[in-house]
């Protein structure tokens, strides 16, 4: 393939359909998995990849831009490799090889900021660090100039996507050739088609690439950075106009209420305040996103599909620091989490709280195990261990600069009944999990059962010859129940990620070795906020959440080992393996005590 130009380029093809106007009203719009065609019907095709070659033009997806890596870096072209990887990793944050590829750009090019090609552009000025960035660095007028373009370009791409809606009638495969309508049926099927794309632009605009999920009160964020940030500049009146702009989406949230009467009673003296209105684009905005819902629910009636108006959240997924900056107005204060609950055991020692480790319900703490029980679990583990168990049999699921090996609770028990580690050494391995799962069930002050969602010893080794000059993390940052996107500050609560999960432990048993610190990050997965030296006996439990990105620095020598768990409040998703250990050592109990009578060996008797 030789590449003489690339560039994206908005894809004038027509839209996708799908099979049914109920998947698109139930939300199902989102892009498929990546590498697959999506699955919204009567929308437009996002921005693609294209590029000249010998056979003319040639257009790809963003899905597809991993292929251009080995091409452009044969030619020689590593910065438009950097981007084409940048890209394909915006749309696929948990594909761990491709961030490791970028980190290898960068070192080769110099080239710090990298570009993403199907970059949505109403989307770069707010979420790409410009407005928010300034508006955390309390750089207001700065931040206000950034929103301002954001809101612009955010209209700018609605008119775009509504005009993208626009074209023939749209039919799934052979669809077209079952289908009888008269003239005036043909006419209202088709604009309805058109009427619940150009709906649905909202969603669309709103949807990261590669994610299912829209970002929660997108548009109406705008408003209100603005109100709090003109404030901050003295500008009041404009500072009021976007406060009773975001209220138009949120009528009843109480904080910018407050704020809105605080504007209010600084405009008294010099003007009325009543003079002051919404502004009209956002008005507007909603009239028609209105009309358009009644138009499809009474269409749908008529044409007899299921149409459900999306339900929209309010603005309780604002980040707390701008809760809390909000606040600040009318020099309220915000709560912080209680303190942690009795840790059960007197031989625990606690070491840290959320506050203290800078975040959410977090708390690190000690002797949680003994130094004999350390030894013996790492005996164990040398006994059961196999290279890439739990990671889908790969031995270096995260870095190939290191072996990663694990193993259950079952297997453990399934071994000591085989003899080929000690029985008594098994248990401990099941015996410290369940001592772990009630401190934290007790501290975090659950009011339901915390069940096991996954329990995992796991070892990680360093590779000799392979530590020099590692720039990578043994475990890259993440979130255990979601997908981390720092470039949005999000954490999508989607396949494939464990959103069952609740709360997460480590037990480490050892500290003989080099690196492997345990990290907390801010969203950006680049801040970090704590970091924790692993020794045996220490603990670190969390909730599971986007509030609690983590990772783990490498282990440049030695292994480094710990008991992993995950927990779930919902019985669903109990471990199965765990109800199958159980199973077994109530039945060890059982045999044990007919043994001791009958002088029977357990392991013959099962």
């Amino acid at each position: 393939c030789h590449i003489l130009s690339l560039w994206p380029l908005a894809s004038h093809l027509g839209p996708d359909p799908i099979s049914s106007p109920s998947l698109a009203a139930a939300g199902g719009l989102g892009q498929d998995a990546p590498g697959t065609p999506s699955s919204g019907r009567w929308r437009k095709k996002s921005r693609v990849w294209c590029l000249h070659t010998e056979g003319g033009l040639t257009c790809l997806s963003r899905a597809l831009t991993s292929w251009l890596l080995l091409p452009l870096f044969q030619l020689n072209q590593l910065e438009e490799a950097a981007d084409a990887a940048h890209t394909f990793f915006m749309a696929n944050p948990e594909h761990m090889e491709m961030q490791q590829d970028i980190e290898n750009y960068k070192t080769m090019t110099g080239k710090v900021h990298l570009v993403d090609r199907e970059a949505k552009p109403h989307m770069v000025s707010l979420e790409r660090c410009t407005g928010v960035r300034h508006y955390d660095q309390e750089e207001y007028a700065l931040a206000i100039e950034s929103l301002e373009r954001a809101l612009r370009g955010y209209y700018t791409a609605d008119v775009e996507c509504r005009v993208m809606c626009e074209g023939p009638q749209r039919f799934e495969e052979y669809e077209y050739l079952e289908y009888k309508a008269d003239l005036y049926e043909a006419i209202a099927d088709h604009y309805m088609q058109i009427l619940l794309c150009q709906h649905e632009c909202v969603r669309e605009l709103a949807t990261r690439p590669g994610r299912l999920s829209p970002i929660e009160n997108y548009l109406p964020l705008h408003y209100d950075y603005l109100q709090f940030a003109y404030y901050r500049v003295g500008e009041y009146v404009k500072a009021l106009e976007c406060a009773k702009s975001y209220l138009l989406f949120h009528p009843d949230d109480e904080a910018v209420l407050e704020n809105a009467d605080y504007y209010n009673s600084l405009l008294e003296e010099t003007m009325d305040p009543e003079t002051i209105k919404p502004r009209e684009e956002a008005a507007k905005f909603l009239r028609r996103h209105k009309l358009e819902s009644d138009l499809l629910q009474m269409g749908a009636t008529g044409l007899g599909f299921v149409y459900t108006e999306p339900v929209t959240t309010c603005s309780s997924s604002l980040p707390l620091q701008f809760v809390m900056k909000r606040c600040h107005v009318q020099g309220c204060l915000v709560s912080v989490f209680p303190l942690g609950g009795s840790l059960l055991y007197s031989d625990v020692q606690f070491v840290y709280n959320s506050q203290q480790l800078n975040g959410t319900q977090r708390v690190l703490l000690d002797n949680v195990i003994s130094e004999e029980e350390c030894q013996e679990l790492r005996r164990v583990a040398n006994g059961i261990m196999l290279a890439g168990d739990g990671y889908r049999g790969k031995s270096s699921p995260h870095t190939p600069n290191e072996k990663f090996e694990g193993a259950t609770v079952l297997k453990a028990l399934k071994f000591g009944y085989e003899g080929r580690v000690p029985l008594k050494s098994a248990r401990l391995f099941y015996d410290v999990s369940e001592k772990a799962r009630r401190i934290v069930e007790s501290y975090f002050r659950l009011n339901s059962t915390l069940y096991f969602s996954y329990t995992h010893m796991v070892c990680r080794t360093a590779l000799p010859g392979q530590q020099e000059k590692r720039n990578d993390l043994s475990h890259p940052i993440h979130a255990d129940n979601c997908l981390l996107d720092p470039e949005a500050s999000e954490c999508w609560k989607e396949p494939p990620a464990y959103t069952f999960r609740d709360y997460s432990a480590l037990l480490y048993m050892n500290t003989d070795f080099e690196g492997g610190e345990f990290i907390f990050t801010e969203m950006d997965a680049k801040t970090v906020t704590a970091s924790i030296k692993p020794k045996c006996g220490r603990m670190i439990s969390f909730s599971s959440g986007g509030e609690n990105p983590h990772g783990v620095k490498a282990v440049t020598k030695g292994q480094r080992c710990a008991v992993a768990l995950w927990f779930t409040l919902d019985p669903l998703y109990r471990e199965l393996e765990r109800i199958q250990a159980d199973e077994v050592i109530a039945m060890l109990d059982q045999e044990h005590l007919g043994a001791s009578d009958l002088n029977i060996n357990p392991k013959d008797e099962l």
